[in-house]
């Protein structure tokens, strides 16, 4: 923020502050004057009230002295000095590993990734069969063809609920349930 916008932030906040002062007091000598005087007599005067004051105030925080503001200079930006370009030559390239060098890894092309070119040896195949599935797994009874319904039976299930007419509207207190399963908790483990 440059210091001319700062300035002007400053003057408008000063003006606020001297319009709130001049304002109060225009409500102040209008409440303490209604009983003395009559009607327009007691607003002329809560006007000049709040001009003096707004004029008072303004030349009082004009008065008071600025903070010292320190010019600081504008940040330069040191050049940036070129740096060599690294160039690859013959001479930089990886030359095979030797017997006695381990301290560097080369890639061969045996090692480049070739996703056509798979043989089926590198494939992972999961093999997790279950030994036995009991008949009363859930997941037997949802996948199990015998135990869907067929849609008549479907049908007469839906036509059952609907044609029910005395349907509990609100769901049973299970409250005394749940005591009793607490406190058979309570005793197994006291």
């Amino acid at each position: 923020m440059d210091g001319v916008k700062a300035e002007r932030i400053e003057a408008g906040v000063e003006r606020i502050a001297a319009a709130l002062f001049a304002g109060a007091t225009a409500y102040a000598s209008y409440r303490w004057m209604s009983g003395v005087y009559g009607e327009p007599q007691v607003g002329a005067l809560s006007a000049a009230a709040a001009v003096v004051a707004f004029f008072l105030c303004t030349r009082g925080l004009r008065s008071i002295p600025v903070e010292q503001r320190f010019d600081l200079p504008a940040f330069g930006v040191p050049p940036i000095e070129p740096i060599d370009e690294l160039l690859l030559t013959d001479a930089n390239r990886l030359q095979p590993l030797e017997a006695h060098d381990l301290g560097e890894l080369l890639l061969t092309d045996s090692d480049r990734f070739h996703p056509l070119e798979r043989d089926a040896s590198d494939e992972l195949v999961l093999e997790d069969i279950l030994a036995e599935l009991g008949p009363d797994s859930r997941v037997v009874r949802l996948f199990d063809p015998a135990a869907m319904p067929t849609p008549g039976q479907l049908n007469a299930r839906i036509e059952r609920h609907l044609g029910e007419e005395s349907a509990p509207t609100a769901p049973a207190d299970a409250s005394q349930a749940l005591y009793d399963a607490l406190a058979e908790l309570r005793r197994s483990l006291g």
